[in-house]
């Protein structure tokens, strides 16, 4: 290409790559790596299924509030001092998390890594969109993608490993040497970049947004918990959430400098891909969570065994994502994005032959098929939304893009987490009633707090109580298969609703989604 059209950091753009592959390695299995680490943090801090869920969504809710400021930060002052800082704090934030001495310790930490991530993550697409031109960006962002892919299931791999020698907080360290790593690449190779006509900070809607999602997942994970759907308890903060989501809007729609961009989304395609990615997110991060707990708390699989059982999910990713933008070229991102999500469907459909004593085959062949749907839609949806938004203003299109993603996550694990608890509850029924009344409520909420009230039982010394309390196991593992059947539908359905969508919105084969169509 024409020496003038060169971006700077062009003629090491592939080393610009690999650098931008690790800080999205640190900040996906950051956040990736406790899921198989749920089980023991809930026995050893004696956390609520709640809590856990509020570990996993603190991060991910910080993260989605603050991706759009970060985005007009990195605009603003430069993206690459926005990668060393993101990656400071993150640093920081998992040492603090990883030697928490409670539940809401872990949750607050959490949240602080959640500051850092969303500095980093949109930004590692923004850097890419600039210094790639357009006719590699499809691969650069497919390559990009793969990686997300192996973070997602390599983090619990991860932190299986560690946990087969250290204590549950090691599973934080293990991100922070590669966090410096980043840093180094960061100085070496990525090139300033900055938007000429930067926006200025829109503080209001960042908060707004982050109390309105906040009391969206408070109210969806207190419903689920047993709380009863109608009590003030869950429907204030429900009603409230959807009510300060819709005032964001609004406001962002009359807004000079909007933390989001919602003009963005009258565009048909950049609206179905954002959904998409959204939806693909809610899907592997709600699925991602109660797998664990079939695999620990059914099966009896150890963090190291159920890391290794999620490899199929990775490497369906891995292998897929980035072929995925070669495939969209060919045959249209509609067709591609379908495809995957019609395989995500099939993948959650093969979960109801999961049972107590499933061959381990079968569950390679429901995760593999998983993962390749979802990297299917992962690039060409990706590359859709960034297709749309100027190069100069990179860094508020990834952070849509980003957003999306983690909105989609929070709410999975949220949404699917509270059917989850729900239809556990449902289907033990009274069998937890020969559980000291103290332990009855939590139990009756989780396989693993269900199975740790039972070691607790038979601990101490009653013969007979424990006898009672050893007959509780083996219905307590069917009432959850029953429970993860029944979630596992829900999520199906959602795969199903995002096939749809993109059917109906996302262009064929030969559209021009770029902004002078519409």
């Amino acid at each position: 290409m024409p020496a003038a059209d060169r971006s700077p950091g062009y003629s090491r753009r592939w080393w610009v790559l690999a650098t931008m592959t690790v800080c999205l390695l640190v900040v996906i299995m950051g956040n990736t790596i406790l899921n198989v680490a749920l089980p023991t943090v809930q026995r050893d801090l004696d956390a609520t299924h709640g809590e856990l869920q509020w570990a996993v969504d603190a991060y991910i809710l910080v993260f989605a509030g603050l991706l759009f400021s970060w985005g007009v930060v990195g605009d603003r002052i430069g993206r690459r001092k926005v990668l060393l800082i993101g990656l400071t704090v993150f640093a920081v934030g998992s040492v603090l998390a990883a030697f928490s001495s409670s539940p809401i310790e872990l949750i607050v930490f959490r949240a602080v890594m959640g500051i850092g991530g969303a500095a980093v993550q949109p930004t590692t697409l923004a850097v890419i969109t600039n210094v790639f031109p357009e006719r590699e960006r499809g691969r650069a962002i497919g390559i990009w993608a793969g990686t997300a892919g192996i973070a997602v299931a390599g983090g619990p791999l991860a932190g299986g490993a560690v946990l087969e020698h250290y204590w549950w907080g090691s599973v934080f360290l293990v991100g922070v040497p590669v966090a410096l790593l980043g840093v180094v690449g960061v100085l070496a190779f990525v090139p300033e970049s900055k938007d000429p006509s930067p926006g200025r900070l829109d503080v209001p809607g960042v908060l707004l947004s982050i109390v309105a999602l906040v009391g969206l997942v408070y109210g969806i994970i207190r419903g689920g918990s047993g709380a009863g759907w109608t009590a003030p308890g869950v429907l204030v903060p429900l009603v409230g959430g959807l009510v300060l989501l819709a005032l964001f809007v609004w406001l962002q729609r009359r807004s000079t400098h909007p933390a989001l961009d919602v003009s963005l989304f009258r565009n048909p395609a950049f609206s179905a891909a954002a959904g998409a990615l959204g939806l693909n997110f809610f899907a592997l991060l709600g699925a991602t969570f109660y797998l664990v707990y079939y695999l620990q708390g059914v099966r009896d699989y150890s963090p190291l065994q159920s890391g290794a059982a999620l490899i199929p999910v990775a490497l369906g990713m891995a292998i897929m994502a980035p072929r995925s933008s070669g495939l969209a070229q060919r045959y249209g991102a509609k067709a591609v994005c379908a495809t995957g999500f019609l395989l995500i469907a099939l993948s959650f459909v093969g979960i109801q032959f999961l049972d107590l004593t499933s061959p381990v085959w079968l569950l390679v062949l429901v995760l593999s098929v998983q993962g390749l749907g979802m990297g299917a839609v992962m690039a060409p949806a990706t590359e859709s939304i960034m297709s749309v938004v100027p190069r100069e203003k990179a860094g508020a299109g990834a952070a849509v893009n980003n957003s999306v993603r983690q909105v989609g996550g929070a709410l999975g694990v949220a949404i699917l987490g509270s059917v989850l608890a729900a239809s556990y509850s449902t289907h033990l029924g009274s069998t937890a009633d020969a559980l000291p009344a103290s332990a009855r409520a939590e139990a009756s909420q989780s396989i693993v707090a269900t199975l740790e009230a039972v070691r607790d039982v038979q601990g101490g010394g009653d013969d007979d109580a424990a006898r009672a309390a050893a007959d509780i196991v083996g219905p307590a593992r069917e009432a959850f298969v029953a429970a993860m059947h029944v979630t596992a539908v829900f999520t199906a359905v959602a795969a199903l609703v995002a096939a749809a969508v993109v059917l109906l919105w996302l262009p064929g084969r030969g559209r021009d989604v770029s902004p002078a169509t519409e």
